[in-house]
């Protein structure tokens, strides 16, 4: 029974996560959350007749300043990660989390294959100050999470505006070191705002516990 021993052999490990089966995950419309594209998916990954699992649902009108969100995920070596599937959660731009019976049209919840370049893309809306711990308020954020082939747990980070009201007092960044800030914070480009995820080396993005 050797090989049952923890001293020899330790905790058998975790799979690791992906390569993603994209006729489940990255649906038709995930990524844009205001419209009703097809944004999200990767359609030369579907056979054209498997290429009908959903379709954008039809939603009312999205109240707040519609932008875009775009960049790359990048590994250790700069390298593109061509399978990884980016999420982001949100509030609306009242600061209000969606619930459902709430009447409102925007959900605030996105998903999104990156292509073989890395890259992904998400259209949605300048999101509102939240409540923080205590009575602070915390500055306008996208929580986005990040799956891919050998991560064993899914990455969580943040997503901050270069003009957020409150970047300066946000009880969440102030967590992080000054020097690591920068990795949280969008570039303003033409188009939207540029948000590259490195996932390890240098420019690590900052990843919290969650």
């Amino acid at each position: 029974m050797d090989n049952q021993s923890e001293e020899l052999f330790g905790q058998t490990p975790w799979q690791t996560v992906g390569p993603f089966f994209h006729y489940g995950l990255p649906w038709k419309g995930g990524a844009d959350l205001t419209g009703m594209s097809e944004l999200g998916a990767r359609p030369e990954l579907f056979a054209p007749e498997h290429y009908l699992l959903r379709t954008p649902s039809p939603r009312g009108p999205v109240e707040g300043v519609a932008i875009e969100i775009f960049g790359r995920v990048l590994d250790g070596d700069g390298a593109a990660v061509p399978d990884a599937l980016v999420e982001i959660w949100q509030a609306n731009a009242g600061g209000h989390y969606y619930a459902p019976g709430m009447g409102q049209n925007f959900i605030g919840f996105g998903r999104a294959a990156t292509g073989n370049d890395g890259g992904y893309r998400f259209r949605t809306i300048l999101p509102g100050r939240v409540p923080g711990p205590g009575n602070s308020l915390q500055a306008p954020h996208i929580a986005m999470g990040v799956m891919a082939r050998g991560l064993l747990k899914r990455l969580a980070t943040r997503l901050y505006f270069p003009e957020g009201e409150g970047l300066e007092n946000d009880p969440i960044l102030e967590l992080v070191p000054p020097a690591r800030r920068a990795t949280l914070m969008a570039r303003k480009e033409s188009g939207g705002y540029r948000f590259d995820i490195v996932l390890q080396g240098a420019g690590e993005t900052v990843f919290f516990d969650c």
